[in-house]
């Protein structure tokens, strides 16, 4: 990441055996990443939702929450590359985890230095990139959860910061509540969500337009069904904040 470069990324191994995150972490840890670690789908979920990683090495068996939904919830909300581990003979739930967005799989039983080769250049080639997202005036670093507007920094909530990360990794897109509620909140169905986010999302649009005039603008209610992104409605406005 731009302002981290020298730092080793952070990779999530979740697996409900020790013995098998053992191996997965000293193959990683021997490609230069750092590493921490899993037993569950719902404990590698609220891992998530303190600390910015890079990549996500996933067990397709779990207990409890599914490897494959852990896969999609990682896809639909942050973009972190996901290797799934299957079984050989584990063909539907390989088929199931890619389609849920899976970047990549390894069968096991595999060869540790494959799966660190193929993890490096994953991260390599991730659209996250060094971590740093910067779209018009702004730039979202994930991995030290900054964001600055035209070079002020902006200080925000954990909330604020996982929406506008959301934002700003899916410029022109809109994103549906329930989706910015999964990432803002880490539930899609929380009770009083919608009056939750509008409140949220003002506040946040509230911080861009002090940062910078017309920045407020970059986010943009889409009625009914969430907000969108865009970074260019910034140029040439003026900086005045109306409920979302």
């Amino acid at each position: 990441m731009s302002t981290a470069s020298t730092e080793r990324p952070l990779a999530l191994v979740v697996d409900d055996e020790p013995s098998m995150r053992d191996i997965v972490t000293f193959a990683l840890e021997t490609q230069d990443f750092e590493t921490c670690t899993a037993g569950s789908a719902e404990a590698a979920w609220a891992l998530l939702q303190r600390r910015s990683v890079d990549l996500v090495v996933l067990d397709v068996m779990l207990p409890g929450l599914s490897g494959v939904e852990l896969c999609r919830r990682i896809a639909q909300t942050t973009g972190i590359p996901v290797i799934l581990l299957t079984a050989l003979g584990e063909t539907s739930r390989r088929i199931a985890g890619l389609e849920a967005g899976a970047a990549d799989y390894v069968a096991k039983p595999f060869h540790p230095r494959e799966l660190a080769l193929r993890a490096a250049g994953l991260v390599r080639r991730s659209p996250l990139g060094d971590g740093q997202l910067t779209h018009g005036p702004l730039t979202v670093n994930l991995r030290s959860a900054t964001a600055w507007v035209a070079g002020r920094r902006v200080d925000l909530t954990n909330h604020e910061f996982r929406l506008v990360a959301a934002f700003a990794g899916s410029p022109g897109e809109t994103l549906p509540f329930r989706r910015l509620l999964l990432t803002g909140w880490g539930d899609p169905d929380l009770p009083g969500g919608r009056e939750l986010l509008k409140t949220a999302v003002y506040r946040l649009r509230m911080k861009l337009g002090t940062a910078s005039r017309g920045a407020d603008a970059m986010i943009r209610s889409v009625r009914g069904v969430g907000y969108a992104f865009d970074p260019d409605a910034a140029e040439g406005e003026e900086a005045t904040v109306t409920e979302p």
